[in-house]
Parts: structure tokens; sequence; C-alpha cells
């Protein structure tokens, strides 16, 4: 999530290296190191991780949700629906 905070808050970083350290290098187009402020880039990884987890969990309490409605012979919604029908992808 770290190197996804820093391509957000930086456009013009275009590659992230990083060593066996965990030491990173911040590159621009023409592989011009970029400064970041650590202290940015940390409010916005965390920011992003809250994000992920809050999809998460939505996804597990979408599940819970259908499986309560079915079991209770409610109708579900298409979201809902969604979380527990499979779908062929494939061309038939």
């Amino acid at each position: 999530m770290k190197h996804q905070a820093i391509y957000n808050l930086y456009p013009s970083v275009k590659r992230i290296n990083e060593d066996n350290n965990g030491v990173l290098t911040i590159l621009d187009i023409n592989n011009e190191e970029v400064s970041i402020d650590e202290s940015a880039v940390e409010t916005e990884r965390a920011s992003l991780q809250t994000a992920a987890d809050n999809a998460e969990q939505a996804k597990i309490d979408l599940k819970a949700s259908a499986k309560a409605k079915l079991m209770a012979g409610e109708a579900l919604t298409e979201a809902e629906a969604d979380t527990i029908v499979i779908k062929d992808n494939k061309e038939n």
C-alpha cells in the first residue's frame, strides 16, 4: 500500500525501487529521484488501508446478509445475489 500511496500523492513518480532492507528509491520518468513527505505518505497509506478494510468488511457483511435472507426465505437484493451466484464468463 505504501507504493500506491506514493503514486497517488506524486503523479510524477514512474518507478519505485525497494532494496532488501526496505529502502525506497523513488524515480520520475527521467530516472531522477523524487523527494517525498513520509508523513503524507503514511497518512495516504493508512487511508488506502482503511478503504480496503472497509470494502472487505462490506463484502463479508453482504454475504452474511444474503445467507440470513436465504435461510429466512426472504428476497435478496441483486448485490446479495451476486455474492452467491457463480457466473460463467465463458462464451458458449
